[in-house]
Protein backbone atom coordinates (compact mmCIF):
# COMPACT_ATOMS: atom_id res chain seq x y z
CA UNK A 1 0.00 0.00 0.00
CA UNK A 2 2.83 2.58 1.10
CA UNK A 3 4.66 1.96 -2.56
CA UNK A 4 1.53 2.17 -4.61
CA UNK A 5 0.88 5.73 -2.27
CA UNK A 6 4.45 6.30 -3.31
CA UNK A 7 3.88 5.80 -7.13
CA UNK A 8 1.16 8.22 -6.86
CA UNK A 9 2.75 11.01 -4.99
CA UNK A 10 5.66 10.67 -7.73
CA UNK A 11 3.25 10.77 -10.83
CA UNK A 12 1.30 13.56 -9.16
CA UNK A 13 4.78 15.66 -8.73
CA UNK A 14 6.05 14.66 -12.27
CA UNK A 15 2.45 15.96 -13.58
CA UNK A 16 2.76 19.51 -11.68
CA UNK A 17 6.20 20.12 -12.62
CA UNK A 18 5.17 19.15 -16.37
CA UNK A 19 2.14 21.70 -16.00
CA UNK A 20 4.28 24.40 -14.00
CA UNK A 21 7.12 23.90 -17.22
CA UNK A 22 4.03 24.32 -19.74
CA UNK A 23 2.19 27.13 -18.17
CA UNK A 24 6.22 28.63 -17.97
CA UNK A 25 6.97 28.02 -21.90
CA UNK A 26 3.57 28.98 -22.72
CA UNK A 27 4.12 32.47 -21.07
CA UNK A 28 7.58 33.03 -22.64
CA UNK A 29 6.10 32.31 -26.00
CA UNK A 30 3.35 34.51 -25.59
CA UNK A 31 5.32 37.27 -24.18
CA UNK A 32 7.42 36.82 -27.44
CA UNK A 33 4.63 36.87 -29.63
CA UNK A 34 3.51 40.56 -28.28
CA UNK A 35 7.30 41.83 -28.46
CA UNK A 36 7.27 40.59 -32.49
CA UNK A 37 4.11 41.72 -33.13
CA UNK A 38 5.03 45.27 -31.28
CA UNK A 39 8.04 45.77 -33.45
CA UNK A 40 6.03 44.50 -36.63
CA UNK A 41 3.55 47.35 -36.14
CA UNK A 42 6.27 49.74 -35.28
CA UNK A 43 7.74 48.92 -38.88
CA UNK A 44 4.05 49.28 -40.77
CA UNK A 45 4.40 52.98 -39.33
CA UNK A 46 7.54 53.64 -41.18
CA UNK A 47 6.24 52.08 -44.41
CA UNK A 48 3.16 54.24 -44.15
CA UNK A 49 5.70 57.49 -44.11
CA UNK A 50 8.27 55.75 -46.59
CA UNK A 51 5.09 54.52 -49.01
CA UNK A 52 4.22 58.70 -48.41
CA UNK A 53 7.95 59.92 -48.90
CA UNK A 54 8.06 58.42 -52.52
CA UNK A 55 4.87 59.40 -53.27
CA UNK A 56 5.77 62.53 -52.99
CA UNK A 57 9.24 62.77 -54.92
CA UNK A 58 7.69 62.21 -58.70
CA UNK A 59 5.37 65.44 -58.38
CA UNK A 60 8.85 67.34 -56.84
CA UNK A 61 10.38 65.76 -59.97
CA UNK A 62 8.10 67.28 -62.66
CA UNK A 63 8.13 70.55 -60.82
CA UNK A 64 11.60 70.63 -61.16
CA UNK A 65 11.91 69.61 -64.63
CA UNK A 66 9.91 72.76 -65.22
CA UNK A 67 13.06 74.98 -64.23
CA UNK A 68 15.83 72.08 -64.71
CA UNK A 69 15.86 70.93 -68.15
CA UNK A 70 19.48 71.20 -68.33
CA UNK A 71 19.45 68.59 -64.98
CA UNK A 72 17.88 65.87 -66.82
CA UNK A 73 20.65 63.61 -65.68
CA UNK A 74 20.15 64.46 -61.90
CA UNK A 75 16.45 64.39 -62.45
CA UNK A 76 16.25 60.19 -63.43
CA UNK A 77 18.63 59.80 -60.75
CA UNK A 78 16.32 60.52 -58.28
CA UNK A 79 13.43 59.10 -59.96
CA UNK A 80 15.62 55.49 -60.41
CA UNK A 81 16.54 55.91 -57.07
CA UNK A 82 13.12 56.39 -55.93
CA UNK A 83 12.24 53.21 -57.64
CA UNK A 84 15.05 51.65 -56.09
CA UNK A 85 13.97 52.28 -52.56
CA UNK A 86 9.87 51.59 -52.91
CA UNK A 87 10.92 48.06 -54.07
CA UNK A 88 13.57 47.63 -51.11
CA UNK A 89 10.31 48.89 -48.42
CA UNK A 90 8.17 46.45 -50.23
CA UNK A 91 10.05 43.87 -49.33
CA UNK A 92 10.73 45.11 -46.19
CA UNK A 93 7.53 45.36 -45.24
CA UNK A 94 7.24 41.55 -46.04
CA UNK A 95 9.63 40.32 -43.98
CA UNK A 96 10.46 42.99 -40.93
CA UNK A 97 13.01 42.18 -39.30
CA UNK A 98 14.80 40.80 -41.54
CA UNK A 99 18.20 41.38 -41.59
CA UNK A 100 19.15 41.36 -45.73
CA UNK A 101 15.72 43.15 -46.23
CA UNK A 102 16.42 45.94 -43.77
CA UNK A 103 20.38 46.49 -44.81
CA UNK A 104 18.76 46.47 -48.59
CA UNK A 105 16.28 49.27 -47.45
CA UNK A 106 19.05 51.36 -45.24
CA UNK A 107 21.22 51.24 -48.58
CA UNK A 108 18.59 52.32 -50.69
CA UNK A 109 17.65 55.19 -48.43
CA UNK A 110 21.06 56.49 -48.18
CA UNK A 111 21.27 56.23 -52.34
CA UNK A 112 18.19 57.88 -52.05
CA UNK A 113 18.50 60.93 -49.51
CA UNK A 114 22.04 61.02 -51.29
CA UNK A 115 20.30 61.80 -54.95
CA UNK A 116 17.96 64.14 -53.47
CA UNK A 117 20.67 66.22 -51.78
CA UNK A 118 22.08 66.47 -54.92
CA UNK A 119 18.87 68.21 -56.00
CA UNK A 120 18.39 70.07 -53.62
CA UNK A 121 22.01 71.45 -54.06
CA UNK A 122 21.58 71.88 -57.53
CA UNK A 123 17.72 73.91 -57.25
CA UNK A 124 19.33 76.53 -55.24
CA UNK A 125 21.09 78.15 -58.72
CA UNK A 126 17.37 78.27 -60.04
CA UNK A 127 15.78 80.90 -58.56
CA UNK A 128 12.27 80.80 -60.13
CA UNK A 129 12.09 77.26 -58.74
CA UNK A 130 13.16 77.93 -55.53
CA UNK A 131 10.40 80.84 -55.75
CA UNK A 132 7.99 78.09 -56.79
CA UNK A 133 4.95 77.71 -54.94
CA UNK A 134 4.42 73.93 -55.60
CA UNK A 135 7.99 73.17 -54.53
CA UNK A 136 8.00 75.10 -51.47
CA UNK A 137 4.89 72.99 -50.84
CA UNK A 138 6.31 69.56 -51.65
CA UNK A 139 9.65 71.00 -49.73
CA UNK A 140 7.64 71.29 -46.74
CA UNK A 141 5.83 67.92 -47.09
CA UNK A 142 8.60 65.73 -47.43
CA UNK A 143 10.78 67.48 -44.73
CA UNK A 144 7.52 66.59 -42.27
CA UNK A 145 7.89 63.51 -43.71
CA UNK A 146 11.37 63.02 -43.55
CA UNK A 147 10.99 63.89 -39.40
CA UNK A 148 8.26 61.28 -38.98
CA UNK A 149 10.36 58.83 -40.52
CA UNK A 150 13.13 59.26 -38.45
CA UNK A 151 10.78 59.13 -35.27
CA UNK A 152 9.08 56.11 -36.84
CA UNK A 153 12.50 54.02 -37.02
CA UNK A 154 13.54 54.92 -33.25
CA UNK A 155 10.02 53.55 -32.58
CA UNK A 156 10.88 50.74 -34.45
CA UNK A 157 14.48 50.04 -33.17
CA UNK A 158 13.49 50.58 -29.67
CA UNK A 159 10.82 47.91 -30.08
CA UNK A 160 13.64 45.49 -31.91
CA UNK A 161 15.75 45.73 -29.01
CA UNK A 162 13.00 44.61 -26.65
CA UNK A 163 12.24 41.47 -28.34
CA UNK A 164 16.06 40.90 -29.25
CA UNK A 165 16.80 41.12 -25.15
CA UNK A 166 13.40 38.96 -24.05
CA UNK A 167 14.37 36.04 -26.87
CA UNK A 168 18.33 36.27 -26.12
CA UNK A 169 18.33 35.72 -22.07
CA UNK A 170 17.99 32.04 -20.22
CA UNK A 171 15.66 30.26 -20.88
CA UNK A 172 13.68 32.53 -23.08
CA UNK A 173 16.24 31.17 -25.63
CA UNK A 174 15.25 28.03 -25.41
CA UNK A 175 11.49 28.52 -25.90
CA UNK A 176 12.82 31.27 -28.84
CA UNK A 177 14.82 28.73 -30.87
CA UNK A 178 12.17 25.77 -30.21
CA UNK A 179 9.80 27.80 -32.14
CA UNK A 180 11.62 29.61 -34.69
CA UNK A 181 11.79 32.97 -33.25
CA UNK A 182 14.80 35.05 -35.35
CA UNK A 183 16.88 37.80 -34.05
CA UNK A 184 14.87 40.83 -35.78
CA UNK A 185 17.56 43.49 -37.35
CA UNK A 186 17.51 47.27 -36.57
CA UNK A 187 16.77 49.67 -39.61
CA UNK A 188 20.07 52.03 -39.65
CA UNK A 189 20.82 53.88 -42.45
CA UNK A 190 23.92 52.26 -44.40
CA UNK A 191 26.03 55.87 -44.75
CA UNK A 192 26.68 57.87 -41.61
CA UNK A 193 27.17 61.00 -43.46
CA UNK A 194 23.52 60.59 -45.54
CA UNK A 195 21.55 59.40 -41.74
CA UNK A 196 20.20 63.28 -41.91
CA UNK A 197 17.28 64.42 -43.86
CA UNK A 198 17.98 65.96 -47.25
CA UNK A 199 17.50 70.06 -46.51
CA UNK A 200 14.85 71.08 -48.41
CA UNK A 201 14.21 74.37 -47.05
CA UNK A 202 14.20 77.23 -49.75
Amino acid sequence: MFEIGGGIIVAIVVIGLVIVVGLFAMVIYNGLVRLRNMYRNAFSQIDVQLKRRYDLIPNLVETAKAYMSHERETLEAVIAARNVASGARETAAANPGDPGALQQLGQAEAGLGGVLGRLFAVAEAYPDLKANQNMMQLSEELTTTENKVAFSRQAYNDAVLAFNNKREVFPNNVIAGAFGFKQAALFEIAVASERDAPKVQF
